[in-house]
């Protein structure tokens, strides 16, 4: 018998319009991510969670939003990781540097 799939709840902080989408750092809680998409018909939100399915080794159908679809501040819950692989996923290639977190490791992301 199989136990219940593990999950994860990732706070994000978006920052849409920006340049190119990558990892910014955290603040307080959550991890800042630009985002080289406009808030509009939920097209930042689609290459978000795309960008961070990338940057954490899963199918883009792992992530689902679950609050936050309209604002800046967001809640996404990660299925098939628990807590201590998400950020073990976050810390490493690509995700911020745990020693100095306004710093980011790997390339940005091509969401064309």
């Amino acid at each position: 018998m199989k136990g219940p799939e593990p999950q994860a709840f990732l706070q994000v902080r978006a920052r849409p319009g920006s340049f190119r989408t990558e990892i910014l750092g955290t603040r307080g809680q959550a991890l800042v991510v630009a985002v080289a998409a406009v808030p509009e018909k939920g097209r930042a939100n689609e290459v978000l969670l795309a960008f961070l399915a990338e940057q954490l080794g899963v199918a883009r159908r792992n992530l689902e939003l679950v609050a936050g679809a309209a604002g800046r501040d967001k809640l996404i819950k990660v299925h098939g990781l628990d807590r201590r692989e998400l950020g073990r996923r976050l810390a490493g290639p690509g995700g911020p540097d745990p020693q100095n977190p306004s710093v980011q490791k790997g390339k940005p992301f091509d969401h064309s």
